[in-house]
C-alpha cells in the first residue's frame, strides 16, 4: 500500500475531517495516532475501524493549543513507534460573530487552537524528522476561508490565512531536510460541526445550491491528504490543493456564464 510502514500522527482525528483522514491514511496502510481534546469515546471508537483495517492504532488526549501537550503527544508517538512521517494538522476552533462584538478573549481562543497548534505541533514533528534525517510529510489542513473574507469569522478567517503562509515558510526552510510542506484547502465539508451553526434541514439545502450539489465528505478530504503524504508527491512542496467541490467559484449558473 502507498503508505505501507509509516506513521502518521493527526490532529483533532475523533471526528470530523481528521476523523476521515486518520481512516484514509490507514486504508493506505499507515499506523495513526489519534488525538482527541473532549471527545474520548469517539477517538476510541476511530481507532477501533483502524485496527479492524489491521493498522495500528494509538489514542492520545491532547490540547494542541498548548505546547506542553504538544510535546507530550509527539513524544508518545514516537515512544510507541520510534518515528512520525506524517503530520496532519487538522484542529481548528471557530467563533462566529459580528467584529463590532468580538472580544479579546474570543480571538485568542481561536488563534491559540487554529494557528497556534500548527505551529507547536509542525515544530516538534519536524524536529523528529529532521533528528531522523529520513524526510516526512507535513500537510496543513486550511479552508477557503484563507482568502474568501466571510463576514462574521474573523478570528478563523485570520487563521487560516496565517496557517497557509506559515505552510508557505516552513516548506521553504525544511526543504533541504526532504520534508515536505503542503496545504490542504476544503470547502464545506459535511461535520459535526457544521450542526453547531445550522439545523440538519438547512445543510442539506445549502448544499444542494453548491457547484457540485452537495458538501464535502471527510473522507474525500482524507484521500487527498493520502495522496500528499505518499510518495507519489515527492516534487510537491509549499503547494495548496483546493477540495471544495468548486464552493469559491463565482455564485452563478454555468449556464448563464456560457449564455455571455
Amino acid at each position: 500500500m502507498a503508505l505501507e510502514g509509516k506513521v502518521a500522527l493527526v490532529t483533532g482525528s475523533s471526528r470530523g475531517i481528521g476523523r476521515g483522514c486518520a481512516l484514509e491514511l490507514a486504508r493506505a496502510g499507515a499506523r495513526v495516532t489519534v488525538n482527541y481534546r473532549r471527545h474520548s469515546e469517539e477517538a476510541a471508537e476511530v481507532a477501533a475501524l483502524i485496527r479492524d483495517l489491521g493498522r495500528e492504532a494509538l489514542v492520545v488526549q491532547a490540547d494542541v493549543s498548548r505546547r506542553e501537550e504538544v510535546e507530550r503527544l509527539v513524544a508518545a508517538t514516537v515512544e510507541r513507534w520510534g518515528r512520525i512521517d506524517i503530520l496532519v494538522n487538522n484542529v481548528a476552533h471557530s467563533i462566529r460573530k459580528p467584529f463590532l462584538e468580538l472580544t479579546e478573549e474570543d480571538m485568542r481562543q481561536v488563534l491559540d487552537a487554529s494557528l497556534m497548534s500548527v505551529f507547536f505541533c509542525s515544530q516538534e514533528a519536524a524536529r523528529d524528522m529532521v533528528r531522523r534525517g529520513e524526510g516526512g510529510s507535513i500537510i496543513v489542513i486550511s479552508s477557503v476561508h484563507s482568502f474568501i473574507p466571510f463576514a462574521n469569522s474573523l478570528p478563523y478567517n485570520t487563521a487560516k490565512a496565517g496557517i497557509n503562509q506559515m505552510a508557505y515558510t516552513l516548506a521553504v526552510e525544511l526543504a533541504e531536510h526532504r520534508i515536505r510542506v503542503n496545504v490542504i484547502e476544503p470547502g464545506w465539508i459535511d461535520t459535526p460541526g457544521e450542526r453547531e451553526f445550522r439545523t440538519e434541514e438547512q445543510i442539506q439545502a445549502e448544499g444542494r445550491k453548491l457547484p457540485w450539489g452537495r458538501l464535502g465528505r471527510s473522507e474525500e478530504i482524507g484521500k487527498a491528504v493520502v495522496f500528499l503524504a505518499s510518495a507519489d508527491a515527492d516534487y510537491i512542496t509549499g503547494a495548496c490543493l483546493r477540495v471544495d467541490g468548486g464552493f469559491w467559484f463565482p455564485r452563478r449558473p454555468a449556464s448563464s456564464l456560457r449564455e455571455e
